[in-house]
């Protein structure tokens, strides 16, 4: 399966498991209820995720393709970088719950879980090999201080 590798933009990963957790909900024949108040905080949150990450690779002028890992210039460690090696997944795992907690239905929560699988899978495995066969130890040191994920 690795022609699936980086070949999908994760945006339309999140859409696509956005979509079938409102089919799950409505599918769903008794509602196990997820509270909405938790709705602005991950939005909140997502936003923050990913405005701030994408403004660093901004900043350090490398890509923000997830298709072209291998292009990127510079490795970035700073900000949430510091935190998570993927803030721009982290972001948008909180949308999807977001979007779980608006829908009120805890039978959607599996889209989400389907987006981490996919993405650990098809998207930052082969991301992680790219980034180490370009930046080297310093991105190994990279991994052994920062987790994948938070």
């Amino acid at each position: 399966m690795s022609w699936l590798e980086c070949k999908v933009p994760p945006p339309l990963v999140g859409l696509f498991c956005a979509w079938l957790m409102t089919r799950l909900a409505a599918m769903s024949a008794f509602a196990l209820p997820l509270p909405r108040a938790l709705v602005w905080p991950l939005l909140l949150l997502a936003l923050l995720l990913e405005g701030s990450a994408v403004l660093a690779f901004v900043r350090r002028h490398t890509t923000i393709n997830p298709l072209t890992p291998q292009q990127s210039s510079t490795l970035v460690m700073d900000g949430f970088y510091r935190f998570s090696r993927n803030p721009m997944y982290l972001g948008m795992l909180c949308l999807l719950l977001a979007w779980a907690c608006w829908l009120q239905q805890a039978q959607a929560l599996p889209g989400a879980l389907l987006f981490v699988l996919w993405i650990n899978r098809f998207q930052i495995q082969p991301e992680e090999r790219a980034l180490q066969a370009h930046f080297g130890e310093a991105y190994v040191a990279y991994c052994q201080r920062v987790r994948r994920w938070c």
